[in-house]
């Protein structure tokens, strides 16, 4: 039985050292993209307070065979859009600049996507392998202004660890 969860709060640096361990922990050697994107969602989820979401999109050939879109991957939280276009909305921005979207106001971001109306602030990291964006590690808080340079940061981490691993 896996019990990864930290013991008390910790500093953003500890969470995080943390965080990427269990990650490693639970998808090294696995090669199986969809399962260490599940168990890294929930990962997330136990790690991290005040989220009401927590998952990937992963990058897929378009419904109408024109490009490429975002498609639902795993995930904690309610229900979510399963299509969204390159550029459309904080994942699809993300997806399409290949630059994590760090939103402390997701109602004054154009083009947001409301999926869940308690989401009122948004961390869209990409996961890049040979420099193309292979998929979206997205967050969404009930809490305006949640996510702050320091998760970034930590998410950063987690994206490139995964980056071989999805």
């Amino acid at each position: 039985m896996y019990d990864f969860k930290p013991a008390t709060p910790l500093p953003a640096v500890e969470l995080y050292r943390e965080l990427l361990a269990a990650a490693e922990a639970l998808t090294a050697g696995e090669p199986d993209a969809v399962a260490n994107m599940a168990n890294v969602a929930a990962l997330l989820w136990e790690f991290l307070p005040d989220l009401n979401w927590a998952g990937f999109y992963r990058v897929a050939p378009a419904k109408n065979g024109a490009g490429e879109e975002l498609v639902l991957g795993p995930f904690v939280g309610r229900p979510a859009c399963i299509r969204i276009p390159f550029g459309t909305g904080v994942c699809g921005t993300a997806a399409k600049s290949g630059a994590t979207q760090l939103v402390e106001d997701v109602h004054a971001f154009p083009g947001h996507i409301a999926c869940d109306a308690a989401s009122q602030s948004e961390l869209v990291v990409p996961v890049l392998r040979d420099g193309a964006v292979i998929a979206v590690i997205d967050l969404d808080s009930p809490s305006p202004a949640r996510f702050n340079a320091a998760d970034a940061t930590g998410i950063e981490a987690l994206a490139a660890m995964l980056s071989d691993r999805i």
